[in-house]
C-alpha cells in the first residue's frame, strides 16, 4: 500500500485514568446496544427500552454504535494536544466564542467568569468545532486543527449518523414518521450543531467549598440532543424526579446521551430535559485534570420549535394549540438566545427557579 502523501501528525496519547474507588449514589442509566438497530424490528424494539428512560431520566448510554475505540483515543489525543497550548496561542480573538451574539463556535478560556457570586473562577475550557458545511466556512476553526481536519469532520459526521438514528427512536415512540427528527437534523442543513473538546481544571478544596463544589452549575442542554463519549472521572450528576442528585456512572465504550430544550419543546415535555451539573469529584480524582468529548446535536437554524403532530401527545392531552397570533421560535433563535442568556456574563450565578424565556418558549435551568 503506498504511503500517505500528507500523513496525520502523530500525537502524544491521552491516558485514560483510573475510576474512583469511592461508592457514590449512581443513577440507573438504561444501556441500548444500537448494535440490534439494524436487525428485524430492532428499531421498534430499542424504542421500546428507550421509553422509560427519556421519560423517567432524561439520560441513557448507548453502546456497540460503529465507533471504534482508537477512534475515540484519536479526538482525545487531539483535544489533549489542543489544551496543551500556550493560552495566548489557544486564546487568539479571531477564534473565540462571541457570547454577545450567542455564538458558542470557538475557544472559551477558563478563569475568565466568576461562580456564585464569589471571587473563584470558572475553570472549564473548550472549543467548539461547527459541522463542515459551506455555511460555516466563515466560523471560528482554530489553525491548530487544520492537519486533523479529515478526521475530525469524518467523525463529527459519523456524531450526527448516530443521533439521526436515536431521533428515529424517538419518532417511534411518538408515533411520528421515522424521519420526523432526523429530517430537521441534517448534517447539510445550517444549525449550530458542534463536536467539542472540553476539560475541566482542578481546582483547590478550599476554593471548591466556597462555590458548593459547583464544577459546573445546574442547567439543563440548549439543543436538542447531547453525546457524551464515556467520562470515568466521576462528577456528572443529575437531578432525579424527587429532587436528589445522583453521579452518571461511565460505561465503558459507551456514549451517554441526553435530551435537550427543543427535544423537549417538541415533544411537548413527554421527552425530559432533565437538569444536571458537574460537582467537585472525589478526593481520588479531585486532583485530575477532567477531558471530555461531546457532540451537541441543535436543530437546523430554520425548523419551527412547536409541538409535534403526535398520536401520542394528543392521547395524552399534551398538544395544546398556541395563540393563534404566536410566532413560531425557530432553531437558530432559541439556540442562540440560550447561550447569550447563560454565558454572557461575568458570574455564574445559582439560577435555581430561574425562567429562561424566547418567544413562547419557556424552561428552567433547576426547577425547584
Amino acid at each position: 500500500m503506498p504511503a500517505l502523501v500528507n500523513p496525520p501528525p502523530v500525537l502524544p496519547k491521552w491516558n485514560r485514568p483510573q475510576q474512583t474507588a469511592q461508592d457514590l449514589p449512581w443513577a440507573n442509566i438504561k444501556v441500548l446496544d444500537m448494535s440490534k438497530y439494524d436487525l428485524p424490528g430492532g428499531k421498534h424494539g430499542l424504542a421500546e427500552e428507550l421509553r422509560d428512560a427519556v421519560r423517567n431520566t432524561g439520560f441513557f448510554s448507548l453502546i456497540n454504535t460503529g465507533f471504534s475505540p482508537e477512534e475515540v483515543q484519536r479526538q482525545y489525543d487531539i483535544g489533549q494536544e489542543y489544551f496543551g497550548l500556550r493560552p495566548e496561542i489557544k486564546g487568539d480573538p479571531s477564534y473565540r466564542c462571541d457570547f454577545t451574539k450567542g455564538n458558542y463556535f470557538g475557544y472559551k478560556a477558563p478563569h475568565e467568569q466568576k461562580v456564585l457570586g464569589t471571587d473563584v473562577r470558572n475553570n472549564v475550557e473548550l472549543i467548539n468545532i461547527p459541522k463542515f458545511i459551506p455555511e460555516n466556512s466563515s466560523e471560528p476553526f482554530h489553525p491548530f486543527f487544520h492537519p486533523f481536519k479529515e478526521e475530525i469532520e469524518k467523525f463529527s459526521r459519523k456524531s450526527s449518523d448516530l443521533a439521526n438514528k436515536v431521533f428515529t427512536l424517538f419518532a417511534i415512540i411518538l408515533e411520528l414518521s421515522e424521519d420526523y427528527f432526523s429530517s430537521r437534523h441534517r448534517y447539510e442543513s445550517g444549525s449550530e450543531d458542534h463536536l467539542r473538546y472540553m476539560l475541566y481544571h482542578p481546582r483547590p478544596l478550599e476554593d471548591d467549598r466556597r462555590v458548593q463544589n459547583t464544577w459546573s452549575r445546574a442547567h439543563t442542554d440548549f439543543g436538542s440532543l447531547t453525546l457524551l463519549w464515556s467520562q470515568d472521572i466521576a462528577g456528572l450528576q443529575i437531578k432525579t424526579s424527587a429532587g436528589e442528585w445522583k453521579y452518571v456512572p461511565p460505561v465503558t465504550n459507551g456514549i451517554i446521551c441526553n435530551v435537550g430544550d427543543t427535544l423537549d419543546f417538541w415533544s411537548a415535555g413527554y421527552l425530559k430535559s432533565t437538569t444536571h451539573r458537574v460537582q467537585r469529584p472525589p478526593e481520588d480524582q479531585a486532583h485530575l485534570f477532567r477531558q471530555g468529548l461531546f457532540y451537541f446535536v441543535r436543530p437546523a437554524n430554520d425548523a419551527d420549535i412547536t409541538p409535534a403532530p403526535s398520536p401520542v401527545l394528543k392521547r395524552l392531552g399534551l398538544v395544546k394549540d398556541r395563540e393563534p397570533d404566536a410566532q413560531p421560535v425557530t432553531g437558530l433563535q432559541y439556540v442562540r438566545e440560550r447561550v447569550k442568556d447563560y454565558h454572557n456574563h461575568n458570574d455564574y450565578e445559582d439560577r435555581k427557579g430561574k425562567t429562561f424565556k424566547v418567544g413562547n418558549l419557556e424552561i428552567e435551568d433547576e426547577a425547584t
